[in-house]
């Protein structure tokens, strides 16, 4: 099936409504083999997928790594690649056990020998994103978001020093890329919609990557960061639709929310909009992705994958809408706020 395209923001650059995101390949929650890996990154490519989006803190450098073995075997031109900045990695360190108990961000399982520092200064982003060329073997990258800014990563002692450090450098420095036309777009990726909300009115950013803010699970992104978006022409990539994994696989023995096993809360609400859309015919997953797609803010889903079939999973989920009761019955049943836009 060919996948439809949206505009991302401000910027020219089309991508299909399903992009593909390389955390996972970066040994996430497992060490990966090289070559499932690179084949699973090639089977996003063939399956029609345009928007590929990659970071330095995928397994230290090894998803770029992965992504650029793959993307050496496509046309360049067919792709739009988006990676990050505000980590640069030295290969002569090992990397260290995380040290602070107040910092969620998760680690990865493997990945390269690598150690990762944060820098989001002018010369820090350009450092990373010279970086991020020589490991994805391109000459060039279409989209440069700076990384994880929030509470999530850095705490709430260190995020008003973090986000400082941001605008006054690694965001000059972006604009600087973006001026020269070296690069298309830029924006951020982070997990908080209050921090994507603060960023679109600190500065002139094309589009925002948001994971697990906006899902058929949770949707504190609506009231704020959402409309703004739409007013300021910013193009929405949404990561964690599935919250970590709960909405695609159910709320089974060990499903994992937030990256961690899923309290009892949340598990307790999955089966309630798990039992709407067996009413519906519907799998629980199908819901989850058309419903993310169906804001207006929002041009792509960045999906995650290990393996190529999940990957054929994935695009075979949007052949087909879910019926308009289904979301009408989420809404009588207190399980989606009243106002959240649906698919027509």
């Amino acid at each position: 099936m060919s996948l439809a395209t949206r505009t991302l923001g401000r910027s020219n650059l089309k991508v299909t409504v399903l992009g593909f995101g390389t955390a996972p390949l970066g040994d996430l929650y497992a060490r990966l083999d090289d070559a499932t890996a690179v084949a699973t990154v090639e089977a996003a490519l063939a399956a029609g997928i345009t928007l590929l989006d990659t970071s330095p803190h995928y397994g230290n450098g090894l998803a770029e790594h992965r992504c650029g073995t793959a993307l050496r075997r496509h046309e360049r031109s067919d792709v739009v690649l988006s990676t990050k900045v505000g980590r640069v990695m030295d290969p002569r360190q090992r990397p260290a056990a995380p040290a602070r108990s107040d910092v969620v961000s998760p680690g990865f399982a493997g990945g390269l020998p690598h150690k990762a520092s944060f820098d989001y200064s002018y010369d820090g982003a350009m450092r990373s994103f010279e970086q991020s060329l020589l490991r994805l073997g391109t000459d060039r990258i279409d989209v440069l978001l700076i990384h994880d800014v929030d509470v999530w990563t850095h705490g709430a002692d260190g995020i008003e020093a973090r986000f400082k450090e941001a605008m006054d450098g690694a965001y000059r420095a972006l604009a600087d890329l973006r001026d020269q036309k070296v690069i298309k777009a830029i924006g951020v990726g982070i997990n908080e919609a209050d921090m994507c909300e603060r960023f679109a009115r600190a500065g002139d950013f094309d589009c925002m990557l948001l994971a697990g803010r906006y899902s058929l699970l949770e949707q504190p992104a609506l009231e704020g960061f959402l409309p703004l978006a739409q007013e300021k022409n910013i193009g929405v990539m949404l990561g964690g639709v599935f919250n970590s994994g709960i909405l695609a696989t159910g709320a089974v023995p060990g499903a994992r929310y937030n990256y961690a096993p899923a309290p009892d809360a949340v598990m307790d609400k999955v089966r309630r909009i798990e039992a709407v859309c067996r009413a519906h015919s519907v799998p629980l997953a199908h819901a989850a992705l058309h419903f993310a797609l169906g804001h207006p803010a929002v041009a792509s889903l960045v999906l995650g994958g290990v393996a190529p079939e999940e990957v054929s999973r994935n695009v075979a989920a949007f052949a087909a809408s879910p019926p308009a009761g289904l979301w009408s019955d989420l809404k009588s049943e207190g399980l989606l706020a009243p106002d959240a836009p649906t698919p027509a």
